[in-house]
């Protein structure tokens, strides 16, 4: 889980059924789980070889009580989370889950953006040592792709940007959906955001996990139960993506360098 400050460096999976997810994506994204026990609840790792990729709970019942469906979250790493919960909301972020450790792992807070996408920020025990063959993108199983669809794009970026220091990357005009910004992170280009359309209710990060051929892999998404929202469709760059939901109603999305 660590990562130089400003970066997506975790990835958790909050749904109704472990064992069940958990099945969908080993035979989809092709990962292992791990499963482990602790003082403060089961909680499952997936890895990809070898490696420590994401992590998996039950949604919590407060969260289900209040309506919150299965869902995919992201950690970015900072050097101190409570700094960063006074900034977040100060630019018109909110706190969903105050600021918590995990002993010997991590402190860690629940936040949104002013649109109300909702994110981790985190901040790892200085005496955990990395994983010395955590794979990375292309690899198959890693993260290789952020993409948010925000309330308004253009301040989703200004929000982000002041908060982490992400840089404009490359912007394409996606005609009557409006401008597609990407964003880069340490100088490498890391996913994008727009403004969404007026028929999606609420603002989202999605998640692309890297696999190998969008065909196959769509084939092994419906095979396990788990259904296809949009694509296959080719992007910028040559890369394959579909956009789906797995069997418990989580959505995710997969790319590949070959169809």
């Amino acid at each position: 889980m660590y990562s130089p400050k400003g970066k997506f460096a975790w990835y958790e999976l909050m749904t109704t059924d472990t064992a069940a997810a958990g099945a969908f994506y080993n035979k989809v994204v092709g990962w292992t789980t791990q499963e482990m026990k602790g003082a403060g609840g089961d909680y499952t790792i997936f890895n990809a070889a070898g490696a420590g990729i994401a992590g998996m709970l039950i949604l919590p019942p407060e969260a289900k009580a209040m309506g919150m469906p299965p869902t995919w979250i992201g950690y970015i790493a900072v050097d101190d989370v409570d700094e960063h919960v006074t900034k977040i909301t100060e630019a018109g972020g909110k706190l969903l889950r105050p600021a918590a450790d995990v002993p010997g792992m991590l402190r860690f807070a629940v936040v949104a953006d002013p649109g109300g996408a909702a994110f981790v920020v985190f901040t790892p025990n200085p005496a955990m040592t990395p994983p010395a063959n955590r794979p990375v993108p292309p690899a198959p199983g890693t993260i290789s792709w952020h993409e948010l669809y925000a309330t308004d794009g253009a301040a989703a970026f200004e929000f982000y940007s002041s908060l982490f220091g992400w840089a404009k990357g490359e912007a394409m005009d996606m005609g009557p959906m409006g401008i597609y910004q990407m964003f880069n992170i340490d100088g490498a280009t890391a996913g994008g955001m727009m403004t969404k359309p007026p028929n999606i209710p609420v603002a989202f990060w999605t998640y692309y996990f890297q696999v190998d051929g969008i065909d196959a892999a769509i084939e092994r998404l419906k095979n396990a139960g788990g259904s296809v929202m949009m694509g296959p469709h080719e992007v910028p760059g040559g890369s394959w993506i579909v956009q789906g939901t797995d069997p418990q109603g989580a959505s995710f999305a997969l790319v590949s360098a070959t169809k």
